[in-house]
């Protein structure tokens, strides 16, 4: 099975080798016909800490790299 890519904002770079990114997806409501933009939070590994608050980055799963990350940044 092929590991999902999602695209985000990173919105927190305050812990050592990991960000939160913030991922946005839209989708059309069924009855009421109207775009909703809903978004979640993933905890992303980040090796090198390069990434700061307003980078736009690309995740990829990953197996478990602690409690929370199961994903890493694949680049900006």
């Amino acid at each position: 099975m092929p590991k999902r890519i999602l695209e985000g904002t990173v919105t927190s770079a305050a812990n050592e080798q990991t960000v939160t990114v913030s991922v946005e997806r839209r989708f059309k409501h069924p009855v009421l016909k109207k775009i909703i933009r809903k978004s979640k939070k993933y905890r992303a590994h980040d090796e090198q800490n390069t990434f700061k608050i307003g980078d736009s980055v690309r995740i990829i799963e990953c197996p478990p790299k602690s409690k929370t990350k199961r994903w890493e940044v694949l680049e900006a």
